[in-house]
């Protein structure tokens, strides 16, 4: 069993276990980790036949009593409705501060269910059971929770860290291809803004872990795990480095919105987002031609897009306006001046990102 620890220094210390099977013991390790024995245990009808049963067990075991509440699947899940309905159900079932809350599904479970345990009571403890690759290596890890608005995707949020995160590789067995995929764009990111030699390791290992081998997807969600682990703890509530964890995302969460979250999975938007900060930063002269190519040439053997569909330019754009990154009526962008490291960047001329848009998104 590998643990990865988040450390503040402080009593919001929290592990990161991955190990396949581990479901089964989600019990024990929570019991260690959360004060009260009242779980609410949030996810959806689908993971829940899946999952729920083993979870519940385990849970039960360790002496919780559970209390599931179900929720529609999706991206419009993560919703002020959605959170407002699972909060009138923790207060029939007469949760109180003691209670915990655990999410168990993928990143809209866990983004929806943190944002409850965020403002349930002023804020209660909760757990992250991860059952996407996308969760695992990076929704579920760092306290980002939030709900969408119509004008922009997790606009309305906290950030609030989990007591617990078990993740189960085994659980990735039942993804569809696309889905598991999505993950992929999120560990490659990791990878391309901290750590060179874990990148030349994706470049090796790529097929074996598409081939879903457990020892070569558990090492690559751990190290996922650990290099955001380091940046989080370094800044929690993103006043600085943490930005960097947002390499694509600011052209990403704008193709999101413009397909009102249908058009993309949050993991192909974000490579096509990185191929077009790449690209950006070929053309500002930050970066070398290679370091591109070795970027798009990743994604595409991960079976990611890395273009678009020739959306609106000027649409994107309005939506890049909107997004939470911007600060001072200005975006912020992530650039890479070589594999391993990441730059915030400020004061991007319009015309270079415009230009970029035209080139990735095939006009329009």
């Amino acid at each position: 069993m590998s643990t990865v620890w988040i450390r503040f220094g402080d009593k919001r210390d929290y592990p990161i276990v991955v190990n396949p099977g581990v479901l089964t013991e989600v019990g024990a390790l929570a019991q260690k980790q959360v004060r009260g024995k009242t779980a609410c245990l949030i996810s959806h009808p689908r993971i829940y036949r899946w999952y729920g049963n083993p979870v519940e067990r385990s849970l039960k075991k360790a002496g919780f009593q559970v209390q599931p509440i179900l929720v529609p699947e999706g991206e419009a899940t993560k919703s002020m409705q959605q959170a407002e309905k699972i909060i009138g159900r923790m207060i029939a079932k007469r949760a109180d501060r003691s209670s915990c809350l655990i999410a168990l599904g993928g990143g809209v479970v866990g983004d929806l269910a943190g944002f409850v345990a965020a403002t349930y009571m002023r804020g209660i403890e909760f757990i992250q059971i991860p059952t996407t690759l996308l969760a695992q290596v990076d929704s579920s890890v760092g306290g980002k929770v939030a709900v969408n608005h119509t004008l922009g995707k997790n606009l309305i949020g906290a950030f609030l860290q989990p007591r617990l995160v078990v993740t189960d590789p085994k659980v990735l067995k039942t993804l569809t291809a696309r889905q598991f995929r999505s993950g992929l764009a999120e560990m490659i990111k990791a990878a391309i803004i901290a750590d060179a030699k874990f990148f030349r390791q994706l470049e090796k290992d790529m097929p074996g872990i598409m081939a879903l081998d457990m020892n070569l997807l558990s090492k690559a969600i751990i190290k996922s795990c650990s290099i955001k682990g380091a940046v989080v703890e370094k800044d929690e509530t993103e006043r600085g480095l943490r930005a960097i964890l947002n390499y694509g995302h600011t052209f990403g969460h704008a193709l999101e919105t413009y397909h009102h979250y249908q058009g993309y999975t949050h993991g192909e938007a974000v490579s096509i987002g990185m191929v077009m900060a790449a690209h950006l930063a070929a053309q500002l002269g930050i970066c070398k031609q290679e370091t591109v190519k070795r970027q798009v040439s990743l994604l595409y053997q991960a079976k990611l897009p890395i273009r678009g569909k020739r959306e609106k330019v000027a649409k994107i754009w309005e939506h890049m306006k909107t997004d939470k990154k911007v600060l001072a009526g200005e975006n912020n962008f992530i650039l890479t001046p070589y594999i391993g490291h990441a730059r915030i960047m400020k004061k991007i001329p319009s015309f270079s990102v415009h230009r970029v848009l035209e080139t990735i998104m095939g006009g329009a």
